[in-house]
């Protein structure tokens, strides 16, 4: 069997693999050591995720990150990773590689070309710049520790002369999550991590995911509308757990857009615990009951569905929408599902019909199936939990020389960019510390 020797050894060439390659090699740059990295991944082609980020753009991180956009592991501790590799760090980091960001209204920060090639590019650029060895498609099977480092063992090897086997005095588990299996994130890493002594969180599931509503609803006829809404999830009394303002795509299968993947991990979370926990719809955002009932007590109109299209008015701002009136194929839809004519008179409303409407325009209870799976989901909810992890080096407590970043963790954040902030704050020090610990002959 054909064997080679690293000194640290990167499973999964993503961003937070690539980031912790990139940091690895650059510290060793910086202390003059010549440390053999190598980055393992199984794709034959490198940065699926980072080229279908942000609609193609790959939306690099968001200009204002904290712990409270993310869940999973402890806010604390995720604030303690994100503080030691913040925003201003990566937005410089980036620009040191050639890539300028902007910021979009929405907070986002894109390349100033709109192109995820660009990061992509100048990521593999910048880890062959500083010595970093790019193996792929490499696919690891296992990972054995012994005495003094680590066996890394390929899972196929197509003819005899190929490596099957790495040796690496320092491993960084890189691997992704589930989300987007056709990427390469199949849930491999997590028995790699098992088999290192780690544990995962009791639930692994879909999170940034399209929801799915029953065949005929009344909302999958309006396919293609997109709409500024407060999406809530309520639990057990009405409570509401969490709640999100932006798009919602209506959808031939359910619900889609910024506010609806943003509520999907805390809906299944809800209903894991309570299955009459419920998706609520709000589509005058920022507006109460009732405000609007208010409103249409004086309001005058030809007609209500009309009055809705028109005249409606939410208080909340939502990027790339106007703050007056929804579709007018919506509020009809609307009316119907409230069962007042769309063309009555505002005016004309009965105290009853006015309830009926405010109820469907405000707290809209929506029916939900299910949701598309990690196929179509974003992220990955759950993982190797933090306190698992020493989070000034991301590094295992359960088998010393064994860091962790990224997605494998049990972190998940918000759509726009936060998940990629993880990937390389958690990258980052993952990579410094595993190259020091070396070079400090650790």
């Amino acid at each position: 069997m054909v064997s080679e020797r690293a000194d640290i050894a990167v499973i999964g060439a993503g961003a937070a693999g690539v980031m912790a390659a990139i940091a690895a090699g650059r510290a060793a740059m910086e202390a003059g050591a010549g440390l053999r990295i190598v980055a393992l991944d199984g794709a034959k082609t490198l940065g699926a995720k980072v080229l279908v980020a942000g609609g193609g753009r790959c939306n690099v991180t968001h200009h204002h990150v904290d712990e409270r956009a993310y869940a999973g592991s402890s806010r604390h501790s995720i604030r303690n990773v994100l503080g030691r590799f913040d925003v201003p760090r990566t937005i410089a980091f980036f620009r040191e590689i050639g890539v300028e960001l902007k910021q979009e209204d929405t907070g986002k920060l894109f390349p100033t070309t709109d192109r995820a090639r660009t990061v992509l590019d100048a990521l593999l650029s910048e880890a062959r710049r500083v010595g970093v060895e790019l193996w792929h498609p490499w696919r690891v099977a296992s990972v054995r520790a012994f005495d003094g480092g680590f066996e890394v063992q390929r899972e196929v090897a197509e003819a005899c002369d190929e490596v099957r086997s790495l040796v690496a005095r320092r491993v960084i588990l890189a691997t992704g999550g589930k989300a987007l299996p056709k990427s390469g994130s199949d849930g491999q890493g997590y028995s790699i991590a098992k088999s290192l002594g780690h544990t995962m969180t009791p639930r692994i599931f879909p999170a940034l995911v399209p929801l799915t509503t029953p065949e005929g609803h009344f909302l999958r006829e309006l396919s293609g509308v997109s709409v500024p809404a407060e999406v809530i999830v309520r639990g057990a009394g009405a409570k509401a757990i969490a709640s999100f303002t932006n798009s919602v795509l209506l959808t031939h299968f359910g619900l889609s857009g910024p506010a609806i993947l943003d509520a999907s991990r805390y809906l299944a979370d809800a209903r894991h615990a309570d299955p009459q926990a419920a998706l609520v719809l709000n589509f005058a955002p920022g507006s109460a009951p009732g405000d609007l009932d208010q409103t249409l007590v004086s309001a005058k109109g030809p007609g209500i569905a009309r009055w809705l299209a028109e005249s409606l008015v939410f208080h909340a701002r939502v990027p790339g929408h106007t703050n007056r009136g929804l579709p007018e194929r919506l509020s009809r839809a609307l009316c119907e599902h409230a069962k007042v004519d769309p063309s009555a008179p505002v005016q004309s409303l009965t105290r009853a019909q006015r309830t009926a409407i405010v109820s469907a325009v405000t707290s809209l209870a929506v029916p939900i199936t299910g949701d598309r799976g990690f196929t179509h989901a974003e992220v990955t909810a759950g993982g190797v939990p933090l306190a698992e992890v020493r989070l000034d080096a991301m590094e295992s407590r359960a088998t010393p020389g064994v860091h962790l970043c990224g997605e494998i963790c049990d972190v998940d954040g918000r759509i726009g960019g936060f998940n990629f902030q993880w990937a390389w704050s958690s990258g980052h020090i993952a990579g410094s510390a595993a190259a020091r610990s070396l070079i400090a002959g650790t």
